[in-house]
């Protein structure tokens, strides 16, 4: 499945703070499919949405 980076945030942010957690989530209540992954080359959590017309092939 093709996907869409929507946001990218770095992977060190203060302990408790969740920020790619939370844009997700306000994607999410939009209508947006968003999820949450890690980039481990670059250190970052990403979001990322399926890129529209791309399906899941079932």
């Amino acid at each position: 499945m093709a996907r869409e980076v929507l946001e990218r945030f770095p992977a060190g942010g203060p302990r408790g703070s969740w920020p790619a957690e939370d844009y997700a989530a306000k994607q999410r209540a939009e209508g947006q499919p968003a999820t949450v992954v890690m980039d481990l080359q670059s250190d970052s959590f990403l979001v990322v949405a399926p890129q529209p017309g791309t399906g899941d092939g079932r």
